[in-house]
């Protein structure tokens, strides 16, 4: 058996390079030594934000995904600038998307978007004493805000309206840490 700290790869080649990704072929050693190689997309990272008001809604926003061709409902959440720290993304996206500055961000965890095939990492944070304001959304944004009760979030789970795993793993995230069951 290998030792599971140490790193496997053993070599990357650039595919592609995008704005925000690069599609990547790497190399790495397998469990009998030989070489494996491998598509996979680098992703700088992303921010995804759970805005909680003061009487205990959740702020979702419904966007349009061109990759899905529909209308999702999601918490909001963007991609970190190159060095950019997690924190400061949160902030902006949310003040961008929902038009909310939150007065406090607290880190609820950090999850691997898609392991499979992309290093993504997602920084989920919670947002609170909140203070509206207005939208300033980018070109390529079809964003609604909608403040929703945890009940009726947790319906939208149960029933399949709320699809993106991201918000469905913040939210569970802050129920664990909440107590809520």
């Amino acid at each position: 058996m290998r030792d599971m700290s140490q790193t496997l790869h053993v070599g990357a080649e650039k595919l592609y390079r995008g704005a925000v990704l690069e599609l990547r072929r790497v190399s790495f050693r397998g469990r009998d030594g030989g070489t494996i190689t491998k598509d996979m997309i680098h992703h700088r990272g992303a921010a995804v934000i759970l805005p909680v008001l003061g009487d205990g809604r959740m702020v979702l926003i419904r966007c349009y995904r061109y990759a899905m061709d529909d209308f999702l409902y999601e918490l909001p959440a963007g991609t970190l600038e190159e060095g950019e720290d997690p924190a400061r993304c949160a902030a902006r996206e949310l003040a961008e998307e929902t038009g909310y500055q939150a007065r406090r961000l607290e880190l609820l965890g950090r999850l691997a978007a898609s392991p499979g095939t992309s290093d993504e990492v997602l920084h989920t944070y919670l947002a609170d004493d909140l203070t509206a304001g207005p939208q300033d959304l980018e070109r390529d944004e079809d964003i609604r805000v909608e403040p929703l009760t945890q009940e009726q979030v947790r319906q939208m789970l149960l029933d399949g309206t709320i699809r993106d795993a991201k918000t469905a793993a913040a939210i569970g995230l802050y129920w664990l840490r909440k107590g809520v069951h």
